[in-house]
């Protein structure tokens, strides 16, 4: 068969002229090239249209309780600007620095490509790296979407990619993802986090040297470095002013002028990091692992991530609270630890390169003008100490006259050159400190609502281990009004007698018959459980246990969200573990007129657009995101919290516990002058020390204890240790609180008593100024109130009872864990 051409001629023939065959080879050829092109270069492109809604990596930003940003959860730190927010001045510096023909060419400069390829191929070999030859463009071609490998392939890639963004992107935006993207330096991403980063200012703030300095770094940020390379970024922003005046964006005058300004860059600092290190430890990261949980850390977990999403947390954090807390319990720890120098935290060489060994230590001092030292040189009279920035100061012999701990002496004379040392200001010198070798925990919470106000969980805020969540101590008597709130829901009533008398129980086969007795067998007979609470009375505790049943006592433990424990009379004076968060949320629950309660840390949190993508409090409120008001009454969101006990009971409870803070185990409260309740807590060793209360409007709890337990003294007790904390925290945290009463629970009837006998009485009007008066007004439970009255002439006289013995004696000398 014959294929006919135009003109008659055959196929053969025609395929045998020559011109035919060398076209068809050409267009062959250009068809091979091109697939080979598109294989190599075009295919697995990104798709431009991900610039269109290019999120970049944000940090999560935190707020505190008032919507005021404290801390931030970020790898790289950058804050997203529009375009309009760039100051035209750093927009020509960059555009001088790094393509000045960036608004007409089309993403790709020919001839500074040709340049680069030439570069590249004269430098394969040599271990060195050719710069330049990338727009603009191409650079947001390489940041955003491709790798940064350096290859010849990835350079026309990112040609081809770059002429794509051109037809995709008009400049404007092209810069603003560039400005945004750019890498700086000192973990800076984009010119706004630089601008913060270098000089401590925001991108409009910044003068015509300040921006030609940011417009060098993004070629080779660590080769500009104002600290290690000053000469260099000097010699980099001079040719980026020359080019901001050849291209017409400054003058000669102006370039002179800014020629001969120093950097001026601060040192590594960023005025949002510094305010931020004064939030930074427990309750930040508590609230970093809850978010973690939830949205994971970065984009591979969802478009949320905690150090990619750009999220906005609103937590519960009071920052006047928190300081409270920190500064009260550490006070507290040191006052326990009394006098007396612990000796060196550690010993380095101090030769040469000591301030980077000395870094690597990374100790952890608790107060912010306490720092970690070596001794560099030692005379007789004085030290030299050196920090790890490199910077040297004094510490003279009187600055460490005090006793080495269980040697005695002199704490200066037991220096040695290489050790390692906390130190802390005092004047133009500095003084000898130590480290506590007791730490503890503390959480203050909002009654109403369960929101964590504040949290403390050891002595530096440094340390992962979060003493306030995660450690598990035995309360001991701060668990007691677990047991006396179910012996109230039992039938007993505040003026219920109970003997303070030797009490024998059979617990079970296995542990056999317990017998709880005072180590000197006297006691203080037949008293109200008002008196047995308020004086943390152990035998009355055991005998209201025994008359509710323990399986009642632990029931109410796990409502309460204390624990989960066996039903054994030993737990009932504290002596399973639990935690401070758990016993001061117990307590707001108590508060709460028994109402349950959630500790939450968080708010709520919004995604980097504002839209809310969860919220703790998840309850409707009709009406109240109104514009206006409409005249009636407030709105109020629908109540969800269950009833954990009945509100008189807690009521009750509440009521005797404000006894124990006017003449009882916490008695050291009472000079804060309004409503408190609470109870301290002693257990066995004693190992830790309690104090758990609050007014109203704000409990808190605080427990302190050696992390591998171990006693702390005979003379430790809740009342001496913890509450003096729990005080100096109050008169800072409830300094500008209203003062106001306990809410009476609905039913409740107040009913006049003789506070020793528990008896009606009438004729005597008690006397509330009075922190101990004869008569009382006592929470009764309808129809529960004492039937037989007394007169004037038969109050009981305030004596003391009968060889009453208190916590402190009675937990010293007894076996078990009370």
């Amino acid at each position: 068969m014959k294929f006919a051409i135009p003109g008659g001629a055959t196929f053969r023939s025609y395929w045998a002229e020559r011109r035919v065959r060398w076209t068809a080879y050409v267009f062959l050829l250009l068809a091979i090239a091109w697939a080979a092109f598109y294989y190599f270069f075009i295919a697995g492109l990104p798709s431009t249209d991900a610039l269109l809604t290019y999120e970049p990596p944000l940090p999560t930003n935190v707020r505190s309780i008032d919507g005021t940003p404290v801390y931030s959860f970020a790898r790289e730190r950058r804050v997203q600007l529009n375009y309009d927010e760039f100051p035209p001045l750093l927009v020509q510096a960059f555009i001088s620095a790094e393509d000045k023909n960036f608004f007409t060419h089309h993403g790709v400069a020919p001839l500074k490509f040709g340049n680069a390829v030439i570069a590249y191929f004269t430098h394969y070999g040599s271990g060195e790296r050719a710069h330049g030859g990338s727009t603009i463009t191409q650079q947001v071609a390489k940041n955003l979407l491709l790798n940064a490998a350096y290859s010849p392939t990835r350079k026309v890639r990112e040609a081809v990619l770059a002429i794509r963004i051109e037809n995709s992107l008009n400049k404007q935006q092209i810069l603003e993802l560039y400005l945004n993207q750019i890498f700086l330096g000192r973990n800076a991403y984009g010119v706004q986090s630089a601008a913060r980063a270098y000089f401590g200012k925001d991108v409009d703030q910044l003068t015509v040297p300040e921006a030609a300095y940011l417009a060098t770094l993004p070629r080779a940020p660590s080769n500009y470095d104002p600290d290690r390379h000053a000469d260099r970024a000097l010699d980099r922003r001079r040719y980026v002013l020359k080019q901001m005046q050849a291209n017409g964006y400054i003058t000669a005058a102006q370039e002179a002028d800014a020629d001969a300004t120093p950097l001026g860059t601060v040192h590594r600092s960023d005025a949002r990091l510094e305010r931020e290190r004064a939030f930074e430890g427990y309750y930040m990261e508590e609230v970093r692992r809850e978010l973690m949980a939830r949205y994971g850390e970065a984009d591979e977990n969802g478009p949320h991530g905690v150090y990619t999403g750009g999220l906005w947390v609103r937590t519960s954090l009071d920052p006047k609270v928190q300081k409270a807390a920190e500064d009260a319990l550490r006070a507290g720890l040191i006052r326990f630890e009394g006098g007396g120098w612990r000796g060196r935290v550690g010993a380095i060489d101090a030769g040469d390169g000591w301030p980077a060994r000395l870094a690597a230590l990374d100790l952890r001092t608790g107060y912010a003008d306490w720092r970690a030292a070596v001794i560099l040189s030692k005379s007789r009279g004085e030290a030299v100490i050196g920090f790890s920035d490199g910077t040297q100061g004094t510490l003279p012999a009187s600055g460490a006259a005090m006793a080495k701990r269980n040697v005695g002496g002199h704490a200066f004379d037991f220096l040695r050159t290489g050790d390692v040392i906390i130190v802390g200001k005092n004047g133009s010198n500095w003084s000898l400190r130590t480290i506590p070798g007791i730490s503890g925990g503390f959480v203050a919470e909002n009654p109403h609502t369960g929101q964590v106000l504040a949290m403390q969980g050891g002595f530096d805020a440094r340390e992962p281990f979060n003493r306030a969540t995660q450690a598990l101590r035995q309360p001991g008597s701060a668990f007691k009004p677990m047991v006396y709130t179910a012996a109230l829901d039992s039938g007993l009533t505040p003026a219920s007698i109970l003997d303070d008398e030797p009490f024998c129980v059979f617990q079970t086969r296995e542990l056999g018959t317990k017998c709880f007795k005072n180590f000197t067998n006297s006691y203080a007979g037949p008293q109200t459980m008002r008196w047995g609470v308020e004086q943390s009375r152990n035998l009355m505790t055991v005998r209201a246990a025994s008359t509710a049943g323990m399986d009642k006592v632990v029931d109410y433990a796990k409502r309460f969200g204390i624990g989960t424990y066996p039903p054994y009379i030993a737990y009932s004076l504290g002596a399973g573990e639990t935690t401070v968060l758990r016993m001061v949320n117990a307590y707001s629950m108590l508060a709460n007129q028994g109402r349950s309660l959630k500790p939450t840390l968080i708010d709520y949190v919004q995604d980097r657009h504002g839209k809310v993508i969860w919220r703790a409090d998840t309850r409707p409120c009709e009406g109240c995101n109104a514009k206006d008001w409409n005249g009636g009454p407030m709105p109020r969101p629908i109540s969800r919290s269950t009833q954990v006990i009945d509100a008189m009971t807690a009521y009750q409870m509440v009521h005797i516990m404000e006894g124990v803070v006017q003449r009882g185990t916490a008695v050291v409260l009472r000079s804060l002058n309004r409503p408190l309740f609470g109870k301290t807590g002693t257990n066995s060793g004693p190992t830790n020390v309690w104090f758990v209360g609050g007014s109203p409007d704000l409990v808190g709890g605080v427990y302190i204890g050696y992390d591998r337990p171990r006693p702390m003294g005979a003379y430790a007790q809740g009342g001496t240790l913890a509450a003096p904390i729990f005080l100096q925290f109050a008169q800072v945290a409830m300094k500008d609180m209203p003062v106001v009463p306990f809410k009476v629970a609905p039913g409740i009837r107040m009913v006049a008593i003789d506070r020793r006998s528990g008896r009606k009485i009438f004729g005597v009007f008690p006397n509330d100024d009075d922190p101990k008066p004869a008569a009382i007004w006592e929470a009764f439970k309808p129809e529960s109130e004492p039937r037989r009255a007394i007169g004037k002439e038969a109050v009981t006289p305030l004596a003391k009872p009968k060889a009453a013995q208190n916590d402190s004696d009675f937990l010293a000398k007894q076996g078990g864990i009370y």
